[in-house]
């Protein structure tokens, strides 16, 4: 194994065994590290003297790359946390995750030990099973500082602002990139779970009704509140309430300047009016995001609006 070569974990898309093993085992080995998914073959200079992870499966248009470049790179790992090798230990499971396993996994065993790639494994179980592979048993952990909060942005819109929403998503994409601690939380169906789905620390909410919505405020968690208002006919004739959600939510809230939310918010007293533009709403989720003792001023007049 080469610690000073770069590494590619090559993976389905963001999920818990990479989180949970491949990540912190090669984040305490301090080595250059990039995450691709299946979909996003590498070219030949990213294969140069690099080491290869497959969490957990691997695609054969994968395969067939690294056929034609075997030469260029520094080693094969495939990483399993459930026993994928076994037809017998995944036959119960619904055959649609069996196909998967069986194309992804079961079958490219031969193929890995033909090119002398490491098996890397979660458990001492399948450490032992496996043993005439010679196995590595990666220990999780888990990658985030838990000493370090994270801090929930929401937007509980319904499906009468669907508008609002789209306008919000890149938005929202700038300020998870930019801040790893930020969370987002959205009210939708399954359409709003796919303009979101490429995004990490996103949790989409099935929609509820009035009492469950009132109980889930109650709850603690929720650190900064959105209300965009695009200028569309049917927005013209909204109210306020949002404002009522927010606070109650125990959160500081970001709205749309204008008519509606300049009755009951003042900007930078209870609450921040930002006009309708992106790069504005960026700066302004940032700022407030790190900016603790503001936070609890703007939320402490807010509530005397209650």
């Amino acid at each position: 194994m080469s610690l000073t070569s770069r590494w590619l974990i090559v993976e389905e898309g963001p999920n818990p065994s990479t989180d949970y093993f491949i990540l912190p085992f090669l984040t305490d080995m301090r080595v250059s590290v990039e995450r691709v998914n299946f979909h996003e073959l590498a070219n030949e200079e990213r294969l140069q003297d690099s080491n290869l992870i497959f969490v957990r499966y691997l695609p054969f248009k994968w395969q067939s790359l690294l056929n034609k470049n075997l030469e260029k790179i520094s080693g094969i790992y495939f990483f399993i946390d459930d026993d994928l090798f076994d037809w017998q230990a995944f036959s119960s499971m619904p055959f649609r995750y069996q196909a998967k396993i069986f194309r992804y996994s079961w079958l490219r065993q031969r193929w890995l030990k033909s090119v002398g790639a490491q098996l890397w494994v979660s458990t001492h179980y399948l450490q032992n099973k496996y043993v005439k592979w010679a196995p590595k048993l990666i220990k999780p952990k888990p990658l985030i500082d838990s000493t370090e909060s994270c801090l929930t942005v929401f937007y509980h819109g319904s499906a009468s602002h669907q508008e609002d929403i789209q306008w919000l998503r890149p938005v929202i994409q700038e300020v998870l990139k930019h801040n790893p601690r930020l969370t987002f939380e959205v009210i939708g169906n399954a359409s709003i779970n796919r303009l979101f789905g490429s995004m990490p620390r996103v949790q989409v909410l099935h929609p509820m009704n009035w009492p469950n919505y009132l109980s889930m405020l109650q709850k603690p968690g929720r650190t900064i509140g959105l209300a965009p208002l695009l200028d569309l006919p049917f927005n013209r004739a909204r109210s306020h309430t949002k404002f009522f959600d927010i606070t109650q939510a125990g959160a500081v809230g970001i709205y749309a300047a204008g008519d509606i939310y300049e009755k009951v918010v003042y900007h930078r007293k209870n609450g921040l009016l930002l006009a309708m533009d992106p790069a504005l709403w960026v700066d302004g989720i940032l700022s407030l995001a790190e900016d603790d003792a503001l936070r609890e001023s703007l939320l402490a007049e807010a509530k005397k609006c209650l």
